[in-house]
């Protein structure tokens, strides 16, 4: 016997999925949520075990005390309103499972040996350490090799009894036949062709397959099943019951009802266990499939468990069919962030499961904290003292290039790396607004285009802040002769040498290529700028802290994550400015409860303090004649302590 595993957990393989972890965290909480405390849990109170027979009827719902025939009952309802179990919860039982292309089965004495899968005998309903487990194969019929059905024929019986419908010995009392499908259809995934756009392809152009403009659906199979009896399913109110949980109960064969008129019977509940199925485990059939492996794990299932998996397995297989037809992504998303939820339960060590999950929470409430802060420093922040606006509209240009690069590779990217992309950019075009003025101005005579986007100041720019635009220049002079060779480089060996799908998606490859390895060198004006003004002050230290322990966060998972292989190596790079910066931090000491060199009062800084630093206010009454000295340039320089010559450094 084996050792038991979850239930219908696959047998245990490699599986190279590099699921996001907090996606996957985040994605759970929006199915939970949406999905099921919203559609099902409501639905599910109808389908609640029940210990005792309803209100209102008969307490004596034995199927051998019902009445003969429909003349026996008050008012026969075709539709049973309530259903008992046929059968005692401790029934012993037989069972044969027979796989074919067609719903119509003949005499299992005339069916084919090899069309037999399973034939137990003596199984216990309702003996929780009754675990059996088989494993066998057998071939693939013709018609399911050309996108058929390949129905799985279940015979179920008390021990003993006859099996076969077609048996003279057969009742309907004792025995009962239902079928259930074991492949499954699915779109399949636009796989885009690359070629190399220059020189000799290994690839032809009638080779390169194009894109479909509508969905491709094939079959698949999975080889691992787990098939288990409910026995605590008790009485049942059949018509308040959840759809995905109803169908798969069998009503007793010739429609009997109680003296009522308004109870039925079914038989055992045997669920055809499909949630822990996985979609990148499953085999694709078609002609080269001549033999299919099966693993069958028989045993028994909590009733509450089995009305969980029914249900929410059936709302994500219905948000796959929405969207493989053209339909909206809902709040669940098209059913692979689930898939990434359940490939990590079940392939991930608990301990190192709960670990990540810890980290992962302390991740997202330092990204918050960081944007927090930095939203705050911003938004306070007075001039434009150490501030690299060419870093910040090169940020723009390169967070751009990377979210069109991640949407170049969708079925490669998690919409919660999306989204977050995103956010950067809405982020770091606010900044520029906050630092200049972004004009429509009319273009100069004889331009091409009749208007042009400029760059206004604010104010006009003390000495401090005209030095900090002055060493903003130098660092970019130097980054682009750096850059831009090796840019020029990267792009003609990828050309020469590497496959694209297009020009555009070479375009922005070769960007994102050079942005994700040269990307660091535009963080590296900010760090010249604090180096020529020997101050942090203007850096926002809070959100700097932040982002320096998700660093370290990003590299724990940084090959973990489901994303491309450039924006994993991109996680690294990080480190090197971070660390550069806690060294500029420790050698230019700031005391943050003081009013720095720049005017600012820091991140810190208490509200009596800025209560106390605004213009006095004269009454109306005030005597008006009464004017105050003018102040030099010279003196106005040493008030304010823009004069970095003289202004001593606090330690």
């Amino acid at each position: 016997m084996a050792t038991p595993r979850p239930a219908g957990a696959p047998q245990p393989q490699q599986n190279n999925s590099g699921s996001t972890i907090k996606s996957i965290l985040q994605s759970l909480a929006i199915f939970a949520v949406a999905q099921f405390a919203i559609t099902n849990v409501t639905k599910l109170i109808g389908s609640r075990n029940q210990s005792s027979a309803p209100a209102g009827i008969s307490p004596d719902l034995s199927f051998n005390a019902k009445p003969d025939g429909a003349a026996g009952t008050e008012e026969y309802n075709p539709v049973p309103q309530q259903v008992a179990p046929i059968w005692p919860a401790n029934s012993s039982l037989d069972i044969s499972i027979y796989v074919s292309p067609s719903l119509i089965m003949p005499a299992l004495s005339r069916a084919p040996t090899d069309s037999l899968i399973l034939e137990e005998k003596n199984f216990t309903m309702g003996d929780w350490k009754e675990n059996r487990e088989i494993d066998t194969a057998f071939p693939v019929p013709k018609e399911v090799q050309e996108q058929g059905t390949l129905w799985a024929h279940f015979y179920v019986a008390l021990h003993g009894h006859a099996l076969d419908p077609t048996a003279k010995d057969y009742n309907v009392a004792t025995a009962y036949h239902f079928f259930r499908p074991l492949n499954q259809m699915h779109a399949k995934k636009k796989v885009a062709k690359t070629k190399k756009l220059l020189g000799n392809s290994n690839v032809t152009d009638e080779e390169i397959e194009p894109l479909s403009s509508g969905p491709v659906f094939a079959s698949y199979y999975h080889p691992n099943f787990t098939m288990s009896f409910i026995p605590d399913s008790g009485y049942q109110s059949y018509v308040q019951m959840h759809p995905a949980v109803r169908q798969h109960l069998t009503l007793e064969a010739t429609g009997a009802r109680d003296a009522s008129g308004q109870i039925g019977w079914y038989y055992p509940i045997l669920y055809v266990n499909t949630f822990w199925q996985l979609r990148s485990q499953m085999i694709e059939l078609n002609d080269t499939v001549m033999t299919l492996p099966i693993h069958i794990t028989l045993n028994n299932l909590n009733n509450w468990k089995f009305s969980l998996y029914a249900s929410i397995d059936e709302s994500v297989k219905q948000n796959q069919k929405n969207v493989a037809n053209g339909g909206t992504i809902g709040a669940a998303g098209d059913g692979s962030e689930f898939e990434q939820i359940k490939s990590v339960i079940m392939d991930t060590n608990i301990y190192l499961l709960g670990t990540t999950a810890v980290v992962t929470v302390l991740h997202m409430l330092f990204e918050m904290l960081a944007f927090k802060s930095d939203i705050s420093h911003w938004r306070n922040k007075k001039d434009n003292v150490g501030i690299s606006v060419r870093t910040i509209l090169a940020n723009v240009a390169m967070q751009t290039v990377i979210f069109l690069y991640l949407m170049d590779n969708m079925d490669g990217t998690s919409w919660m790396i999306l989204f977050g992309q995103g956010m950067g950019i809405v982020l770091e075009f606010w900044k520029i607004t906050k630092t200049v003025n972004v004009r429509i101005r009319d273009a100069p005579p004889g331009s091409m285009i009749p208007y042009r986007v400029t760059f206004e100041d604010k104010h006009q720019l003390s000495e401090t802040e005209k030095k900090t635009q002055e060493y903003d220049e130098i660092a970019f002079r130097y980054l682009y002769l750096v850059a831009i060779p090796l840019l020029g480089a990267y792009a003609v060996y990828s050309v020469l040498y590497d496959s694209h799908k297009s020009w555009y998606s070479f375009v922005i490859t070769t960007l994102v290529g050079s942005v994700y390895a040269y990307g660091f060198l535009m963080m590296v004006p900010s760090l010249y700028i604090n180096y020529r003004l020997k101050s942090v002050a203007h850096m926002p230290a809070k959100a700097m802290t932040y982002k320096f322990l998700n660093t370290f966060i990003d590299d724990l998972f940084a090959f973990t994550i489901k994303m491309p292989t450039l924006h994993r190596l991109a996680t690294l790079r990080d480190d090197v400015i971070f660390f550069v910066y806690l060294y500029q931090s420790w050698a230019y000491k700031v005391d943050y409860t003081r009013v720095n060199e720049f005017g600012q009062g820091g991140d810190d800084e208490a509200l009596e303090e800025k209560a106390a630093a605004k213009p006095l206010a004269a009454p109306p009454d005030a005597d008006t004649s009464v004017r105050v000295p003018e102040v030099g340039a010279e003196g106005a320089a040493r008030v304010t302590g823009v004069e970095k010559g003289r202004a001593a450094k606090r330690r």
